[in-house]
């Protein structure tokens, strides 16, 4: 016969197990942005896809001028969804449509740069601050500090490509955790200028030093449910990127 403090205890698990499903993670496997010219959707959505991942990655550079032609041939579509991917491309500020000349893959000014890092500093720390004040599950802390505190190899471009694959997984990862879709999707359209910056970077052979401290920091304000200083190192977090990323730009203009 089962006591009372038995079926109290069960009733704790199964809540326990439930609040641990709704927060389950999608760590994506592979970066934000992936091609599948042979995949499913439609040959603009497949354009796109692609257009966008070869302008992240640095395949078509700052500045560069892109014509119909030669993005038709590339993606092997017509005209028509190429005009498409490059509306859409442009209103996410990786390409600028120039009427009568073509499209230009957008350079991001120093102004923007800050414009990108405030904006992130403010996104992300509210949602390191509601992530602390809702809770999660400990398998669900465990797998986001696992893919917090992967490294990379100095001049290893493989071992930093995995790396930015992981930083990825982890600001979203974290954005997940507030259970507010529109901060999630937020969150997922500023990665993709993240990791332009961060190809660009590579491109100069800057690495930069890994931010595991920092993630695992985030992690455990989370995990303490202290909202405040979950934010503040969020915050403090993105601001080190940003003094590491203007420096380098201040020298550059590949981004």
């Amino acid at each position: 016969m089962k006591t009372k403090s038995q079926s109290t205890r069960r009733s704790g698990a199964k809540r326990s197990r439930a609040r641990a499903k709704k927060t389950q993670l999608n760590i994506p496997q592979r970066l934000t942005i992936h091609a599948d010219l042979n995949g499913g959707g439609s040959l603009g959505d497949r354009v796109y896809q692609a257009l966008k991942k070869d302008i992240i990655t640095g395949v078509f550079q700052s500045g560069e001028p892109l014509s119909e032609k030669l993005l038709a041939r590339k993606y092997r579509g017509s005209r028509t969804p190429v005009r498409e991917a490059a509306v859409r491309l442009q209103q996410e500020n990786l390409l600028r449509v120039v009427p009568n000349r073509g499209y230009f893959v957008k350079h991001i000014t120093v102004n923007e740069l800050i414009e990108l890092y405030e904006y992130r500093a403010a996104l992300e720390g509210a949602c390191a601050e509601l992530a602390a004040q809702k809770g999660a599950g400990e398998a669900v802390l465990e797998e986001l500090a696992r893919v917090g505190e992967v490294h990379f190899q100095q001049d290893d471009r493989v071992s930093y490509e995995g790396f930015i694959v992981a930083d990825t997984a982890f600001h979203i990862g974290l954005a997940q955790l507030t259970r507010n879709q529109l901060l999630l999707q937020a969150v997922r359209d500023v990665r993709c200028q993240m990791e332009r910056i961060m190809y660009a970077a590579m491109d100069l052979k800057y690495y930069g030093e890994s931010p595991a401290h920092e993630h695992a920091g985030v992690l455990q304000a989370i995990r303490d449910r202290d909202p405040a200083r979950a934010r503040q190192l969020m915050q403090e977090h993105i601001f080190i990127s940003k003094d590491k990323v203007l420096q380098l730009a201040s020298n550059s203009r590949v981004l």
